[in-house]
């Protein structure tokens, strides 16, 4: 029998951060899935998480962890497949380092991926749009830091993890012109940031707090943003948005939908009946007021 812990802990400290290169993102997720992995399998065979053995971790056992996450935790189909993906990961590693588990990583990889539905993506209206990036308190350090997340999260159409995880030294802090993104899979892009966008991150960083945070962003205490803070602040001003313009109440708004929104408005800016060029809509902004 094999111990779990030591192969466990190099793939989430070494393999992941440092051979794969994941993000901080991912990493964190894995972690995640392996924490109520083993919390699961600790309770189902009556043993210490430091004692179970990669052994033990065989297809049945994967198989009633799953019905787990979607029966008692009431975790969605998509959930359920990002736990399935990191134990997957886990597995292919083990293929090369432990060979007596290759047909135990061959059913857990057997098992298959639940069907999704694709949910149709909602996005805002100029107006509404406007409400949101109006929404933050301007006179106030944190109303200048929430109106320029707001405004990169729509205008470059960051992600979340990207928008949180952004480095002073990602900004071109000399002519404010672009932001280098280390995105998904590490894929680098360099995006130019609209006039009215750098503005509103000039101003945060004339307003920011000095921090030993390498992070653009940081809440209160000073310390870098997380995500859960971001999607806080977008659900506040949402809030706020809604009093001027109601209908943005019921759009569910999510950092997602506000990438999206910046994907519509470019579409719409650039339709063939209609004639603005690319370039001219990506240096739109919404009315000022």
């Amino acid at each position: 029998m094999t111990a779990l812990a030591p192969y466990l802990s190099s793939f989430l400290r070494e393999h992941l951060p440092k051979e794969r290169r994941s993000s901080q993102h991912t990493c964190e997720a894995y972690a995640q899935s392996f924490q109520l992995l083993l919390q699961f399998a600790a309770g189902r065979l009556k043993l210490k998480p430091s004692k179970i053995e990669i052994e033990r971790l065989d297809a049945p056992l994967i198989l009633a962890f799953l019905e787990h996450l979607e029966k008692q935790r009431g975790n969605s189909a998509r959930t359920r497949n990002a736990r399935l993906a990191a134990i997957n990961s886990f597995f292919r590693y083990l293929e090369y380092r432990v060979p007596s588990s290759l047909d135990q990583s061959r059913r857990i990889h057997a098992i298959p991926m639940k069907k999704t539905d694709q949910a149709l993506v909602g996005y805002l209206t100029r107006d509404e749009l406007q409400a949101l990036l109006d929404a933050p308190d301007a006179s106030t350090p944190s109303g200048i830091r929430d109106r320029a997340m707001l405004h990169l999260a729509f205008a470059a159409g960051m992600r979340v993890s990207e928008l949180v995880g952004l480095r002073l030294d990602q900004i071109d802090r000399q002519t404010m012109s672009s932001v280098h993104i280390m995105g998904r899979g590490r894929r680098e892009r360099v995006l130019p940031l609209w006039k009215e966008t750098a503005a509103a991150v000039k101003a945060w960083l004339k307003a920011r707090p000095v921090s030993g945070a390498l992070e653009l962003f940081c809440n209160a205490r000073a310390q870098a943003m997380t995500r859960s803070g971001f999607e806080y602040i977008l659900s506040k001003h949402v809030a706020t948005a809604a009093r001027r313009a109601p209908s943005i109440a019921g759009k569910g708004v999510s950092p997602h939908v506000l990438r999206h929104t910046c994907a519509m408005h470019t579409l719409q800016a650039t339709h063939p009946g209609r004639p603005e060029s690319l370039a001219m809509a990506r240096t739109r902004q919404p009315a000022k007021h």
